[in-house]
């Protein structure tokens, strides 16, 4: 069996459309991400543990049943990866942090169990920034720039999936931890409505806040891989009853009739020029598909961060209480003081942020009564570098970058709407930047649609993983 073009660099539709033909074969398949990881992981650091020889006994049963005329759908025989919040029976679930050493799961999360039963084959953890308690994910670095930071807390999946280390992977989103890695590492990063797709099995970071996604190369993979995690669970508390997704219909290029709604305020704000440029752009082309543009302007937005964090803080540190109380020298520095610091918040704040939360999502329902979408950056600006510790804008305000990168990622978790991240085009230094579509609650497909009408626009946005090589990321 063979392909025209390296295993490792195929999206998941077409990676699947030629298991399905049999031009390709699961073993071929996986054997080439297993080798790609052996070849950059070690630069990169997406990885915190590879399961090579389980891939390959789950490639090899798959290519058996796929022979035996029993293919289980597009995700038969697909490599991918998990974030380290997420369990697999007998594997470790380390969270990035030594507070797990030892830790090993004792049952598949849902997720997991869904992937595995649609016939995707794992090929490992990878990293997370601490608990997903920050926005860089220091323990990787940059699809296309070393000395830039991956974004988080899913900065690992982000990198696997752009380096052609993984076909696809899921992350965790909290305030933009799938989005914003996503944007900066130009792949897609889709975090659906809050209680479409199941936590259960997954290490809370906020529990009011928290989403499981999808990391992918195009949104019409996104999609594949929601098609088979979505839909009820009585394990997660707040999972939703008779939710369901489809993947959209239609000609993927046409989006006559569908309101796209511009922000005047709050999302073009403190934004770096290069990346309202090519959003703007973006936006210009989805018009140029028949879409109508309606500006807007977003509800509440100065409330955002106090509602954010009023919520983030206090929930983390009620799930940490224990350890910090009989391991706190584990943890590292900045994450214990944060969570040290969170242990100060007042109930009266709290719910104050829940109050200031539902009427969020009160004023953003509002919104989705004019517009069908809101198209907007996904973060203000490309990777910073590792080193850096705040941005600086013209009017001289200045922002930490964990705050600058969930700035425009955290109202879609706070209104518990899906956003999808895609990427739309480069900046000066050839970084990625990502443009976010958000959606009226359990609009996925209208979302989906979009991003894949905006797709067809243009051949690629920021290149191959093949651009990814050893010797580039060792420099």
């Amino acid at each position: 069996m063979s392909h025209p073009e390296p295993p490792y660099e195929l999206t998941l539709a077409e990676a699947s459309r030629a298991l399905a033909a049999r031009e390709l074969s699961p073993v071929e398949l996986t054997d080439a991400v297993l080798g790609r990881i052996a070849e950059v992981d070690g630069h990169l650091g997406a990885y915190v543990t590879v399961v090579a020889d389980a891939a390959r006994e789950a490639a090899a049963r798959a290519e058996r049943e796929i022979a035996a005329g029993g293919h289980r759908g597009p995700l038969h025989g697909v490599p991918m990866a998990l974030k380290d919040l997420i369990d697999v029976a007998g594997l470790p679930t380390t969270a990035s942090s030594r507070v797990r050493e030892g830790h090993r799961a004792e049952r598949d999360a849902t997720v997991a169990a869904r992937l595995s039963e649609a016939g995707a084959v794992l090929l490992g953890k990878t990293h997370t920034h601490e608990f997903a308690f920050g926005l860089t994910t220091p323990q990787t670095r940059n699809a296309w720039a070393a000395d830039r930071v991956a974004g988080g807390s899913s900065g690992g999946s982000a990198v696997a999936v752009a380096s052609g280390t993984a076909t696809f992977a899921l992350g965790t989103d909290t305030g933009g931890s799938v989005r914003v890695p996503a944007a900066l590492n130009g792949v897609v990063g889709l975090k659906p409505t809050y209680g479409l797709v199941s936590r259960h099995g997954v290490t809370p970071l906020s529990r009011s806040l928290d989403h499981v996604g999808v990391l992918a190369r195009t949104a019409e993979d996104a999609g594949l891989v929601l098609g088979a995690l979505a839909g009820y669970d009585p394990a997660d508390p707040a999972s939703l009853p008779g939710a369901s997704f489809a993947l959209p219909g239609g000609a993927p290029g046409d989006l006559r009739g569908l309101r796209v709604g511009v922000p005047r305020t709050y999302y073009f704000d403190r934004v770096a020029p290069e990346v309202e440029e090519a959003v703007r752009r973006a936006i210009d082309e989805l018009r140029e598909l028949g879409a109508r543009l309606v500006d807007v302007d977003i509800p509440m937005a100065g409330r955002v961060r106090e509602a954010q964090f009023g919520l983030l803080v206090p929930e983390a540190v009620a799930y940490h209480e224990e350890t910090l109380r009989t391991s706190a020298d584990l943890y590292t520095p900045e994450v214990r003081a944060l969570l040290e610091g969170g242990g100060q918040v007042l109930a009266g704040d709290y719910l104050r942020a829940q109050r200031t939360r539902e009427r969020m999502r009160e004023e953003w329902a509002r919104l989705f009564g004019t517009v069908d979408l809101v198209a907007a950056p996904t973060v203000t600006g490309t990777a910073a570098r590792g080193d850096q510790e705040a941005v600086r804008w013209p009017d001289g305000t200045e922002e930490s970058v964990s705050d600058t990168y969930v700035r425009l990622s955290a109202p879609a978790n706070l209104a518990g709407v899906p956003s999808l991240s895609l990427p739309v085009g480069l900046d000066g230094a050839g970084l990625p930047v990502g443009m976010q579509l958000i959606g009226a609650p359990l609009a996925e497909a209208t979302v989906l649609r979009a991003a894949r009408a905006y797709e067809t626009t243009r051949e690629t946005v920021v290149g191959p993983p093949s651009a990814v090589t050893a010797p580039a990321l060792a420099q």
